[in-house]
């Protein structure tokens, strides 16, 4: 711990370089009802042409000339399942295999600063816009933005403000003085130009109440609906091309690298409000009770090269599924350089296993809302609505399965650190028990298709076993009129029609009675075939099939 002068107030360290990239899965809604499902949604954005802000980010694996190490380190990082599903599969042209990478990413480049004002009385915050990604996803109803942004030479609790406020989507209550309560007194996209593009809303407090009120769900502050532009909010007013609305909580989970010239000064109060990414604090407090971060270092911390005895260990990785922070010394060159240093890992290898992990989860979420919407909407008294329901609950047990089979991993990685994290990060997100619970729910709808099926297939044999026993009785008459026993070959022709109507009739009308009454029919004819039964018994049944309109027993 840094020492300070008895009675002075302690100093509060800095952070030489800050950067945090925010990550917001998102559900791509459909504007219609039975609207067919779309497996290339960005497509659309394509189709825009010059309107749209977004634009493809090239493949970083084109130009062999400009392929650097930073990019080779990055691709033998994951194992050969999830290369491919992060690059793609390479080869000759004209070469089979898995063709292009399943996620394809789309950059604002109108979008240079975001300048924050954290609190009334507190000076603005301007922060460099590294990037502003847009990450579609093959056959699936999921989107994930990216925000990338840093700045220098900031105090921690100010670092802590910015991650404990700034990614909200919306605000969850508003303060005394009507500001939104943990969000941001202000947030702006600036242009390069330092031209204002967006401001937030956080105040607007009729707004976010209104829009619940009429839609059960929550709006989004207006700077993040113009950075999401000319995708709209799912029941705004807004036009847009591609509709969608939250999945999870409101505040979105994040990545943050801190730098500062000594790790080891930070106290345990400031690793667990990093990790936990907990209100701004004094150092010397826990932002929880000492109860409740008990275990804090067994479950978030991912000590590997961290001894506060040794100098020389001194980054931290800190996880709680929500939040994935990395801690290190500013002047140690590994944990600061940009290409092949933990800044780099931080920035590539890192973002990716933090994208495939909230990827998972936010999938999965979404194939849960498939079933409950499915089962929710199933009305069994109408057969549009059953027809509608097995064909939905098809569409999801086959987009199911290839997520299991092209999307799902349960190790990204064979270098240790890569997996450990993983499995860290994973572990607090629960994906695992997330991905057997959608799996069990799958498996079940898919035992009651096929049990329903069998069910009506069994009805169907069971009817046309009634009909072809009672048709028996219409095919001996029609056969016995055949057999030249009554010579009415020199009959005139309108007799011989008459005969014909008289066998033809009765003949229609018993196989008619047979469909209706199959059902029942059947009922008897097993009672009939029951040696347990007497003949007062077996004609108490017919006679009830008889007498009921509906041709149902008892």
């Amino acid at each position: 711990m840094s020492q300070t002068a008895p009675g002075a107030a302690p100093v509060a360290p800095i952070v030489r370089h800050f950067r945090q990239i925010l990550l917001w899965p998102l559900q791509i809604m459909h504007a219609r009802v039975r609207e067919p499902h779309i497996s290339k949604y960005w497509e659309l954005l394509e189709a825009m042409g010059d309107e749209c802000p977004w634009r493809e980010v090239d493949d970083e694996f084109g130009d062999p000339d400009d392929f650097q190490e930073r990019h080779y380190k990055e691709f033998i990082t994951f194992l050969p399942y999830v290369q491919r599903f992060l690059y793609g599969e390479g080869g000759r042209p004209g070469q089979s295999g898995y063709g292009k990478s399943p996620i394809r990413v789309f950059r604002r480049r109108d979008i240079a600063r975001m300048r924050v004002v954290l609190d009334p009385r507190t000076p603005p915050l301007l922060f460099q816009v590294a990037h502003v990604d847009l990450h579609f996803f093959y056959d699936l109803d999921i989107i994930i933005l990216a925000v990338e942004f840093f700045a220098n030479d900031l105090p921690l609790l100010m670092v802590e403000d910015v991650l404990f406020k700034v990614g909200r989507a919306y605000p969850a209550f508003w303060e005394a003085d009507g500001q939104g309560g943990q969000c941001p007194y202000r947030v702006e996209w600036l242009a390069a130009s330092g031209e204002t593009l967006a401001v937030s809303d956080y105040e607007n407090r009729r707004k976010y109440l209104q829009f619940v009120c009429r839609n059960r769900s929550p709006n989004v502050a207006a700077h993040w609906e113009f950075l999401l532009r000319p995708l709209a909010l799912y029941n705004s007013d807004s036009e847009g091309v591609i509709r969608y609305r939250q999945i999870e909580y409101h505040r979105m989970p994040l990545l943050a690298y801190v730098s500062v010239n000594d790790p080891q000064a930070l106290t345990r109060g400031d690793f667990a409000r990093l990790a936990l990414i907990a209100k701004a604090g004094p150092s010397d407090t826990l932002p929880y009770s000492e109860m409740e971060l008990a275990h804090f270092e067994q479950q978030y911390c991912y000590d590997k090269f961290w001894d506060p005895s040794n100098p020389a260990l001194s980054s931290r990785y800190l996880c709680c599924g929500h939040a994935f922070v990395v801690v290190g010394k500013a002047s140690e060159r590994f944990f600061a350089d940009p290409e092949t240093g933990l800044l780099g890992q931080f920035r590539h290898q890192y973002f990716l296993v933090n994208l495939i992990a909230h990827f998972h989860k936010a999938t999965l979420m979404l194939f849960s809302e498939w079933l409950v919407m499915a089962v929710s909407q199933l009305d069994i008294h109408d057969m549009d609505s059953v027809k509608t329901f097995k064909r939905e609950i098809r569409r999801v047990m086959e987009t199911f399965l290839r997520f299991t089979h092209r999307y799902w991993f349960h190790e990204v990685s064979n270098q240790a650190q890569a997996r450990d994290l993983f499995r860290l990060l994973t572990g607090h997100l629960d994906t695992d028990r997330i991905y057997q619970d959608v799996s069990a729910a799958v498996k079940e709808m898919n035992q009651y298709l096929d049990s329903d099926g069998l069910r009506r297939q069994a009805n169907t044999v069971v009817r046309l076993t009634v009909v072809t026993t009672l048709g028996l009785i219409a095919t001996v008459a029609t056969g016995f009129l055949g057999m030249n026993i009554f010579d009415e070959a020199d009959n005139p022709v309108w007799l011989k029609l008459l005969i014909l109507a008289g066998v033809l009739t009765p003949s229609v009308l018993l196989v008619i009675y047979a469909v209706t009454k199959s059902k029942a029919l059947s009922d008897f004819l097993e009672a009939l075939s029951d040696e347990r039964l007497g003949w007062r018994d077996k004609s108490a049944v017919l006679f009830r099939v008889l007498r009921r309109p509906g041709g149902k027993l008892g």
